[in-house]
């Protein structure tokens, strides 16, 4: 049986500068992934925007903020040290962003 180490956390996109897909909330404002192109970025920027729609009834009569996302150019020196993706819909992780 081999023995092998899993990461749960995906590694990092090579390079210096990202694209990064941004999540605000209220005044909040959080970095949810990112990518070396902008293109992917843009990609996953709509799908979050297309899936907080789809619930944005349940998310209104929980009385959540609806969040809102947006694509930035990033340094990969300002994601913060413990930084993972957040789920288009934070209440995954039991609250929102």
């Amino acid at each position: 049986m081999d023995n092998e180490v899993v990461f749960l956390r995906p590694a990092l996109p090579k390079g210096d500068e990202l694209w990064a897909v941004m999540a605000t909330q209220g005044k909040r404002n959080v970095i949810a992934n990112v990518y070396i192109l902008k293109e992917k970025a843009e990609a996953d920027c709509h799908w979050r925007t297309s899936q907080v729609r789809v619930y944005s009834s349940f998310l209104r009569s929980e009385q959540q903020i609806i969040p809102r996302y947006w694509v930035k150019k990033i340094k990969k020196a300002e994601l913060p040290k413990r930084w993972s993706p957040l789920p288009a819909l934070g209440i995954l992780r039991g609250k929102m962003i």
